[in-house]
């Protein structure tokens, strides 16, 4: 579990990320236990942490139900019952009859009166002194105790120094506390603190913990921007095959579409890496504006590549693109795990010799069996599924000393507030209107008791010609999760829905299987597909207009938006029905409203950031960026803007030399080498 470290003998924790005093110093306390007060039992309410002491009056073992230790205390006021399930022996002799001992933990009202489960405890008797500040309660992992935690924290503050990075005239004119006080206040919370005040983040030493923090990322974002403008890259001024292309299209750019491209083909005749993030809801029409960029890089002699999380979404690219591609002469090839190895030699070699200008594919674009002869641009279809050192992977696959440029796509729109904090090292282009021709979606909220009506809906849509989407979460049957799965929900409704043909469609089917249901089901010989979230992104059937997802209750917001967006796609009205198993929780009741308000994906993503944070919202980027562990963004949006106009400050050029080493030396406290990943 520990090892020494090079710290003045200071053990390290690598199960926690924690290796030097710094590391254990920004290690800060979940939550805190008051034990500076001991309440009579008699006062001590249920639901309430409370610390009580008392004389051990009984101590026997109860086998109702099941094993567990049942001590009774009591004092002057009452008695209490302590229950343990895990035990040992040595606990029940330690627990006497007419031992005096203090227990820590959370009232309840059992049938007998009060009790607390598994309590902290410890042997004490009047005599023995209260804590006189709070106990902080830390982050931790099996094997390692608070104790130790608590240990290694003080060893930490007499090792590092922990100075103020911040120049002075800064902290007066926010009022900030000096940053080691910030920290041992949090750590070893005086006994005037309040305790609602470190719970809610809103205490002087949050305050300061929480600028810094949002500090040390600006700083590194803005950082990699400019690192990022010093590099070099191909400019790329070719117009022709962009016409080309445009003129093959079988419909015009939207407004929104013509915005999103103007400020990318800027971007790729500087001869400056663009990285750019292309954003806009589901069905919005990224492909195409994708499709020119790589039309772009090609006519001017370059090659590009696109890569897709998922071998269906880089098959739906490859023929989405292809047709478009070749009708400006721009070769298009195609690369995933599932092709044969001959096939896949074949493409590589074709690749490296130059003989293809677009790639598309899913990982297998970035093993090291692939090089490129001149790659100039790079797409990373819905980024934050992938982490940043893949994304660096594929952009270092160029073999001259030019960087390529870099796009990449999400479906999920960013909130305002999160682009603001977590991309300021890119530039933002947003799709913000849906081609036209589309028809909304209509989004029904349906209790599982209604799963027969729904039934003999879809049965009456059939009769139309309509087709249909049917969404499982699980595959086979769990021993734990009692979820309709989808064999079981393929077997049901090829009984039901009978002569109409029903696929099947899930992640453990092999490549071949799954391209060949999904063509079916696009070419129509298929009329219901069951299937996992494997059809969550990029799948483009328009003529299908039904999605209906079982046990809706368990997925994402973000998700069950995703899911929707698979229809709507054609000028067929379309209807997305979220089936739900009650009781629902408080969570996910608020997800189906969500869902069934708006059809809007800038206004979900900003519920969602409310419901969820930014650190799951924004996935694998958490990988690269220094995630935010301290700030919120909704609460602390005020912070965000100040610890912007400081970063611009102590990185502007004409500033003081004493702030280019204020810069370097905050970075080490808050970041300590992880901001080379933001060239991502």
């Amino acid at each position: 579990m520990a090892v020494k470290s090079p710290s003045g003998g200071l053990r390290a924790i690598p199960k926690l990320g924690l290796h030097t005093p710094i590391d254990f110093l920004r290690h800060l306390p979940l939550r805190y236990e008051d034990e500076t007060s001991i309440t009579l039992i008699a006062e001590a309410r249920s639901g309430e942490q409370v610390q009580v002491q008392g004389r051990v009056i009984r101590n026997e073992v109860s086998y109702r139900g099941r094993r567990m230790l049942l001590v009774e205390i009591e004092d002057a006021s009452g008695s209490l019952v302590l229950r343990f399930f895990n035990f040992y022996g040595s606990q029940q002799k330690q627990l006497a009859v007419g031992v005096s001992i203090r227990a820590f933990g959370e009232v309840r009202g059992g049938m007998l009166g009060k009790e607390m489960m598994h309590p902290r405890y410890r042997l004490a008797d009047d005599a023995t002194a209260v804590p006189e500040r709070l106990t902080p309660v830390y982050p931790t992992t099996a094997g390692v105790s608070q104790v130790q935690l608590r240990a290694a924290v003080r060893q930490a503050f007499a090792l590092e120094a922990w100075p103020d990075a911040l120049p002075e005239a800064f902290r007066k004119s926010l009022d900030l506390m000096p940053p080691r006080a910030a920290l041992q206040r949090l750590h070893q919370p005086p006994p005037e603190v309040s305790l609602a005040a470190l719970q809610e983040r809103t205490d002087p030493a949050w305050v300061r913990v929480i600028f810094d923090e949002l500090l040390a990322q600006q700083l590194s974002l803005t950082q990699a921007r400019r690192q990022r403008n010093s590099l070099r890259a191909p400019g790329m001024g070719d117009k022709q095959a962009v016409v080309r292309l445009l003129n093959a299209l079988p419909f015009a750019l939207t407004e929104a579409q013509q915005r999103a491209w103007a400020g990318i083909h800027a971007d790729l005749q500087r001869a400056v890496p663009m990285n750019r993030l292309l954003q806009g809801d589901v069905g919005s029409g990224k492909t195409v504006v994708a499709a020119l960029a790589a039309a772009c890089a090609v006519g001017s002699g370059w090659q590009a590549a696109l890569m897709a999380p998922t071998e269906i979404l880089a098959e739906q690219h490859w023929r989405k693109l292809e047709p478009w591609m070749k009708a400006c002469g721009v070769r298009v090839a195609w690369l995933t795990g599932s092709l044969k190895e001959s096939e896949k030699k074949r493409v590589r070699e074709a690749v490296a010799a130059g003989e293809i200008d677009l790639l598309v594919g899913t990982h297998a674009l970035i093993e090291s069996k692939v090089q490129f002869a001149r790659l100039g641009l790079t797409i990373v279809d819905e980024q934050h599924r992938f982490g940043v050192s893949q994304r660096l992977s594929l952009r270092d696959k160029q073999e001259t000393s030019l960087l390529p440029h870099q796009l990449m796509m999400s479906a999920t729109p960013i909130p305002r507030s999160l682009a603001m904090t977590y991309f300021a090292d890119l530039d933002v282009s947003v799709i913000d209107a849906l081609p036209p021709g589309r028809t909304p979606i209509v989004t029904r909220l349906v209790s599982a008791g209604r799963r027969d009506e729904l039934i003999e809906r879809v049965r009456d849509a059939l009769a139309q010609e309509r087709q249909v989407y049917w969404v499982c979460p699980l595959v086979e049957e769990s021993e734990t999760l009692d979820l309709q799965t989808a064999i079981d929900t393929h077997i049901e409704l090829q009984a039901l829905f009978s002569p109409v043909p029903v696929g099947i469609l899930h992640g453990r089917m092999n490549a071949a299987e799954k391209q060949q249901t999904m063509a079916a089901f696009a070419g129509g010989a298929l009329r219901v597909l069951v299937a996992t979230t494997v059809i969550e992104v990029g799948v483009d059937v328009p003529q299908a207009s039904w999605m209906i997802v079982e046990h809706a209750e368990r997925f994402g917001l973000a998700q069950l938006h995703q899911l929707r967006g698979r229809v709507g796609r054609g000028s067929t009205q379309s209807l997305c029905v979220l089936l739900y198993y009650p009781p629902l929780s408080a969570v996910a009741r608020e997800r189906l409203r969500v869902l069934h308000e708006t059809t809007d994906g800038f206004e979900v993503a900003r519920r969602d950031l409310q419901m969820r944070g930014p650190g799951e919202m924004l996935g694998a980027r958490q990988s690269g960026v220094p995630m935010l562990r301290y700030a919120d963004l909704e609460r602390d949006l005020e912070l965000a803007d100040r610890a912007r106009e400081v970063a611009a400050q102590l990185l502007d050029p004409g500033a003081p030399a004493a702030y280019a080493q204020a810069v370097e030396q905050h970075l080490r406290q808050w970041l300590g080498g992880r901001e080379a990943f933001l060239q991502a």
